[in-house]
């Protein structure tokens, strides 16, 4: 058992996102002390390709660590915790990296979450109809693992697949790297493997993908052992782990989380008395955390299975400890804001004059330019009417990348209905002002597919870099007609990430205790009653451009 806990003590969160590693150092009660960043390196080799180097992100995880943690007595560290993106690291025998691309450079031995190489895979997992399905909607996806690991043995098996002895979730690689402990997260094993406790491994499915060598020394390759987020792993910090950290050897450690589930940890269990929230009194069920960034995961808990077709899950303990989860999600948001603006005729008219009109009020550029736009906007709608509105004959498909959730179908494309040949800074703040409303229609669509199943939610909880745009907040609430609520603290995937390690150190009994104690309430936005007519207009829209879309490729497949 831990001793008694020290009158100032603190927690490492570590957040290894899609671009950079971040960390902060938490307080017992959830503040931020402080933060650091640092970026890491993304490689394309060809179309749909993207790696990246476990070697590397390791190094920056301790760089940021050693920065947050300097002017604190390591003792007063109890505890760090790790989350990551759901990229797939290959190792040898030797845990040395193993190239995941035909290039054969050794370093690059990530294959990211976004890497859509194995769709001609996962499309012939989904047809062979596994029972495994269930649990992931009906459709493999992707951007899991067992369709990344099949490509790798079709595709480079002298190179890759006969020299790996060890394929780790990144979140799992991590806690290995800190620990030497091969335990996986159920968050991991669970949501990305087809690992379903408490029943373990399918040898059907492994074998029925023409992937049975995994089977080999009881999974001694993908995860053996297995132990739900926030468990203390191993002795802790190993002598050579709390040398590359500068903490103190035998560090708590707890059991990772992928990015999004710690986004939901920091987030959906905190306390809401006194909001007025119509969540307030009733269970935790009746909340979906929303993780919104360079892609967007929609994460809703029930005490029993929720069977959502297009949605993943049920997973039981994959975020919350012996609740299941429901996970759905957008392949592309912010990177599709991106996309939208940045590949504008006026995008330079743009940075002009958002550089001069925010000048040095905000540190990054992307600040500069959103903050501007939604200004724009503001400037762009008639005197007492909502920005909303400017939105009624622009009309966009959003699903540019796929569409993860409901409608699994990762060969989707993008539709925008509603162009017209001008070009101007007007247009762009328009097509800017679709984008995110389509976005937001596309999270009602999640949610009513959610409900249609029996999930009850009456309040949505946001974090991640969208959160931090006030447009994409409350266009999400009108849009839904739910109350969202933004976490005191900006950065909620770190405050979650950090709940790991004071559950691990044993500060907390319980994650929901840690989740209650370390996650508050900063800022709670209504929806615009008023707008409901027009955004069930919209959604009626919306739905239709799916409908055209299917109809079209029918039309074009047919012979």
């Amino acid at each position: 058992m831990a001793g008694p806990v020290p009158p100032q003590c603190y927690y490492v969160g570590v957040d290894v996102g899609t671009a950079s590693v971040r960390a902060a150092l938490v307080t017992r009660d959830g503040q931020l002390r402080c933060t650091a960043e640092e970026p890491i390196s993304i490689w394309e080799p060809q179309a749909d390709h993207y790696v990246q180097s476990s070697s590397e992100i390791w190094d920056r995880c301790c760089t940021v660590v050693k920065r947050v943690t300097q002017g604190v007595e390591k003792s007063q560290v109890r505890g760090i915790g790790f989350d990551a993106t759901c990229s797939l690291v290959v190792l040898d025998q030797n845990f040395h990296p193993v190239p995941v691309n035909q290039n054969g450079e050794r370093q690059r031995n990530v294959v990211m979450w976004m890497d859509h190489r194995a769709a001609e895979q996962a499309a012939r997992i989904t047809s062979a109809g596994h029972r495994v399905l269930r649990r992931v909607g009906g459709v493999m996806s992707p951007e899991m693992q067992p369709p990344k690991l099949l490509w790798l043995k079709e595709n480079l098996r002298e190179s890759s697949w006969k020299e790996a002895a060890h394929f780790f979730d990144l979140p799992d690689f991590l806690s290995w790297k800190a620990t030497n402990s091969l335990t996986r997260s159920l968050c991991t094993l669970v949501c990305k493997w087809t690992y379903c406790p408490p029943d373990g491994w399918d040898d059907s499915f492994w074998t029925a993908i023409g992937l049975e060598d995994l089977l080999q020394n009881n999974y001694s390759k993908i995860g053996s052992l297995t132990c739900p987020p926030g468990t203390s792993l191993g002795q802790g910090l190993t002598q050579e782990a709390a040398a590359d950290l500068g903490l103190d050897p035998g560090t708590a450690v707890g059991a990772s989380l992928i990015d999004a589930h710690a986004g939901g940890l920091g987030v959906i269990g905190a306390d809401v008395r006194g909001f007025h929230l119509p969540c307030e009194d009733q269970p935790i069920t009746s909340r979906m955390a929303m993780i919104c960034g360079t892609s967007s995961c929609h994460m809703a808990i029930s005490q029993q299975p929720l069977f959502v077709p297009g949605v993943w899950g049920p997973y039981l303990s994959a975020m919350v400890p012996g609740m299941w989860l429901n996970e759905g999600g957008q392949s592309a948001t912010g990177r599709l804001i991106d996309h939208m603006v940045k590949g504008h005729a006026a995008y330079t008219q743009l940075q002009e004059q958002a550089q001069q009109s925010c000048g040095s009020r905000f540190p990054s550029p992307g600040e500069n330019i959103y903050t501007f736009l939604n200004t724009h906007l503001c400037s762009m709608a008639k005197a007492d009417s909502a920005v909303d509105l400017l939105g009624s004959s622009l009309h966009l498909w959003p699903d540019f990348h796929g569409n993860r959730s409901p409608l699994a179908d990762p060969t989707l494309k993008g539709m925008v209905i509603g162009l017209s040949l001008s070009q101007t800074l007007d247009d762009l703040a328009l097509l800017y002002l679709a984008t995110v409303q389509a976005l937001a229609l596309g999270t009602r669509h999640i949610l009513e597919a959610m409900r249609e199943t029996g999930h009850d939610i009456t309040t949505l909880f946001l974090c991640g870099g969208l959160s931090k745009n006030p447009l994409f907040v409350q266009i999400h609430a009108n849009a839904t007609g739910l109350p969202v609520v933004l976490p005191d603290q900006t950065e909620a995937v770190l405050v979650g990430a950090a709940v790991l390690g004071a559950c691990a150190s044993q500060d907390y009994s319980t994650i929901q205790e840690a989740m209650e104690k370390m996650a508050k309430v900063g800022k709670v936005v209504q929806p615009d009653h008023e707008l409901q007519s027009f955004y069930e207009r919209k959604y009626q829209v919306f739905l239709r451009l799916f409908a055209h879309q299917r109809e079209y490729q029918a039309l074009m497949d047919h012979r």
